[in-house]
């Protein structure tokens, strides 16, 4: 920066604050959104406990239970949900998304949640169910709803032979992992015991099972993006707190060079003027 005048410096530290102004904001309103998405997941939680822990009761309740969700039809194409963000500055996240589709086999289709992943696969060779998903910020719980029915249905008529999402699991406001989940075939947990058979359903177990893996499918998928939607918050905040911090590194070095160059200046001029004086005696 050696050379530059004091009027120079002074544009530069201007631009500066304003840029560390910007970040701020960005990180308080990350900070902001983080609070909310936080609640949804731990809101959700619980309730969709209560429908795994029914379903795996409705499976129990038979000793012959058997549905399509539990096994995949044969030589057929996985389908995956891939969320990722609706834009950048977020450091690492949308691309650590990305780098977990690296083992997807090319057959797969796709259904991308998020600006950044309808991009991305359009630029691919994968086929895309739909693309109607663009802004993952503001999915709600239908939108998961349909996207798990769309899911569904294709499975159940030999479409796709297994479900995934990738998402990005929050941990805390310094940590987030990207993460592969297998949502079908349905594994059901091996209970040890006699099986119970007190309840009925109606018409079938396998008639209502089948009508809730749907609904519990939307509620992982609506999880999943609620977590994702944290978890490119609390990386964004992070982006942008240590974007602050290098604004104000560097602010505080323009200022040293500008009282230097000022100071400089100053000499300069009181060395000329002794020197005029000097001359002229």
């Amino acid at each position: 920066m050696a050379g530059l005048s004091t009027k120079a410096i002074k544009n530069r530290i201007k631009s500066m604050n304003s840029t560390r102004q910007i970040t701020k904001a960005m990180e308080l309103v990350a900070a902001s959104k983080l609070r909310g998405a936080q609640a949804r997941a731990v809101a959700i939680k619980e309730y969709f406990t209560t429908f795994y822990q029914a379903m795996q009761d409705i499976a129990a309740s038979s000793s012959n239970f058997e549905s399509k969700f539990l096994s995949p039809t044969p030589g057929v194409k996985p389908l995956y949900i891939v969320i990722a963000g609706d834009r950048g500055l977020a450091g690492g996240y949308n691309s650590n998304v990305f780098r977990m589709t690296i083992g997807m086999p090319p057959e797969a289709k796709v259904i991308p949640i998020g600006k950044r992943s309808v991009e991305f696969f359009k630029k691919r060779r994968y086929e895309i169910v739909t693309d109607d998903y663009t802004e993952a910020a503001i999915l709600n719980t239908a939108d998961c709803y349909s996207i798990a029915a769309l899911a569904a249905e294709g499975f159940l008529k030999g479409e796709y032979d297994s479900l995934f999402v990738i998402y990005t699991n929050f941990i805390n406001l310094l940590s987030q992992s990207t993460e592969r989940l297998q949502l079908l075939p349905f594994n059901l947990e091996e209970k040890e015991g006699p099986r119970s058979e007190k309840v009925l359903y109606e018409p079938d177990a396998e008639t209502v099972f089948e009508r809730i893996v749907p609904e519990y499918l939307g509620g992982l998928i609506f999880g999943a993006l609620s977590k994702s939607i944290a978890s490119e918050q609390a990386a964004r905040r992070q982006a942008m707190n240590s974007a602050t911090k290098n604004a104000d590194e560097i602010i505080a070095e323009l200022d040293l060079q500008y009282n230097r160059a000022r100071q400089g200046a100053i000499t300069q001029e009181i060395t000329e003027i002794v020197a005029g004086s000097n001359a002229q005696s």
